[in-house]
């Protein structure tokens, strides 16, 4: 899933150089308003493999983010991909960690998601918000190459190269905003998903979708 202005970062921060004869990995590949595959392929990767949690457009391989590298092996692909992907993962430190090691040191990573101010959008699910900071500190642990807010809606853009000497930055106790529980949180707990506050929020956004669907049917 990708916004016009995610596809235009990365084509603007991805070159055809650095693409061709790699090997590149998409997380989140699902093809559901368009994405970057069309031309990432144009630039002749080795290989282009989506993977996503079910089948679909854009998906080769049928994976949870939180597991990747228990399908992958560590330091096989050049290039790793995930735009609108980070907010809806439960476990994003996971996530984020398999990013990195599913990455060759001197690869590049290019990852885009949703900020404070953009409303709950469940895919299935949604979680988490991140500002420039958090990325900058998520990501310290590697060159950051490009570093942007969203020139059209709440989010933010990274393109970051894994240097050879990697070495993992502990998160384990880093907060993030959660759109779950309205606060900066460490994790969130199935209370948290069983909250008055949560639940009001899954109503408004059946109430939103079905206002949505009954005037797309006017």
């Amino acid at each position: 899933m990708c916004h016009v202005s995610c596809i235009v970062f990365g084509s603007k921060n991805l070159t055809r150089e650095e693409v061709r004869g790699k090997r590149v990995i998409e997380i989140g590949s699902c093809d559901v308003n368009g994405g970057l595959r069309p031309i990432i392929e144009s630039w002749e990767p080795a290989d282009y493999v989506g993977v996503d949690i079910k089948e679909g457009p854009g998906v080769d391989a049928i994976c949870n983010a939180e597991s990747l590298l228990e399908r992958l092996d560590k330091a096989s692909f050049d290039i790793v991909i995930s735009t609108e992907l980070l907010e809806h993962v439960r476990d994003w430190r996971k996530t984020v960690s398999n990013i990195k090691n599913v990455c060759k040191p001197g690869g590049v990573i290019l990852v885009t998601t949703r900020s404070y101010g953009f409303g709950y959008h469940a895919c299935p699910y949604d979680f988490w918000r991140y500002d420039l900071d958090d990325m900058e500190n998520i990501f310290s642990d590697c060159d950051i190459l490009a570093l942007e807010k969203d020139y059209q809606s709440p989010g933010v853009f990274v393109k970051a190269k894994k240097p050879n000497g990697f070495f993992e930055i502990d998160l384990l106790n880093y907060e993030l905003y959660s759109i779950v529980v309205n606060t900066r949180v460490s994790k969130i707990t199935d209370k948290d998903l069983r909250s008055f506050y949560f639940k009001s929020l899954l109503f408004r956004d059946k109430i939103r979708n079905f206002l949505f669907r009954l005037m797309c049917s006017i």
